[in-house]
């Protein structure tokens, strides 16, 4: 079967903790009589986290941050026969996204649901629905729920080295990867960054550009992160780490193919990571594509979660 054959979608499990019991959220579908997690097909130009905001807030009127991966879910749509994937995502809602909700009923939700998980699972309609929810519930056990991102991007596609007669760090996006640095912003946004950080490299600052629009955010510039100022022994890179770390907040930090697998190497060790198939990816970025690390506070130190590599539309 053909690839193109493949019904691309994302979603997530929305939670909330009430008088200590984990809740999620399930929509009751008209059209197809089940009730089911969340989720739509990526439009044209999306990121997969991309969609599953914007179907979050389509079907639920929530507004909501993506946290760790859930995995995805493979299977035969039974109204066309065709393959799916679906890729999900934990997204806490908080009271102040839940007020703001203005949810009302219609022809492809009918109504939603605040459920406790042994409800969610007895309700759910599907399989892949109901093992998703159990994995939200391993997460929760585990002390995993609450995370930060730390979002390394490597910069779009740029002028080459030989059509360009100035300063390396003056060369600029071609028109390619103006595109994937406007592609990319709402899949960036997904995960909540409170700070959007690059390297002073126009390339680099060119590609964080529409997201600083988006969010209305300064973009700051830092050295550690450059090209200009890479060494093999990494120690700028190791502070920078350490510092994003420290802060325990969503960063978005934008950088060059050369530097990025320092900053994955020290993300991992500094988090108590292994070097997996998903690190592996996570370092060797093309341009344009983004990773991103989910990260648990855990005392004094940190706990490496999950890793994601997204790839420019």
């Amino acid at each position: 079967m053909k690839n193109s054959d493949m019904v691309v979608a994302a979603g997530a499990v929305p939670w909330r903790v009430v008088n200590r019991k984990l809740q999620v959220l399930v929509v009751y579908r008209k059209q197809h009589r089940d009730v089911s997690i969340p989720k739509g097909k990526v439009d044209p130009g999306e990121t997969l986290p991309h969609t599953a905001v914007r179907e979050i807030f389509e079907e639920t009127g929530l507004r909501v941050n993506l946290g760790p991966s859930l995995g995805s879910a493979h299977y035969i749509q039974p109204t066309n026969n065709k393959p799916k994937i679906v890729h999900y995502w934990a997204a806490e809602v908080d009271p102040v996204a839940e007020a703001k909700s203005k949810f009302v009923s219609n022809d492809e939700i009918f109504a939603l649901e605040w459920l406790t998980v042994k409800k969610a699972i007895r309700s759910l309609t599907y399989e892949h629905d109901r093992e998703l929810v159990e994995n939200l519930k391993a997460l929760w056990k585990s002390g995993s729920m609450h995370t930060f991102a730390l979002i390394v991007a490597r910069h779009g596609k740029a002028t080459a080295h030989e059509n360009w007669d100035g300063p390396d760090s003056l060369r600029p996006l071609v028109a390619v990867g103006m595109q994937q640095s406007r592609d990319i912003a709402g899949g960036l946004t997904a995960f909540g960054p409170s700070a959007i950080i690059s390297s002073p490299a126009i390339r680099c600052l060119q590609t964080v550009a529409p997201l600083s629009y988006k969010l209305g955010m300064e973009i700051r510039e830092s050295g550690k992160i450059s090209q200009d100022k890479w060494t093999k022994e990494g120690d700028r890179v190791a502070d920078f780490v350490t510092t994003r770390l420290r802060k325990a907040v969503p960063v978005v930090m934008c950088s060059h193919g050369p530097v990025i697998p320092q900053i994955v190497s020290e993300i991992i060790r500094q988090t108590g990571g292994a070097v997996t198939d998903d690190a592996r990816r996570a370092a060797s970025l093309g341009t344009g594509d983004f990773a991103v690390f989910h990260i648990a506070k855990v005392g004094r130190g940190y706990r490496l979660v999950s890793i994601e590599t997204h790839t420019a539309p």
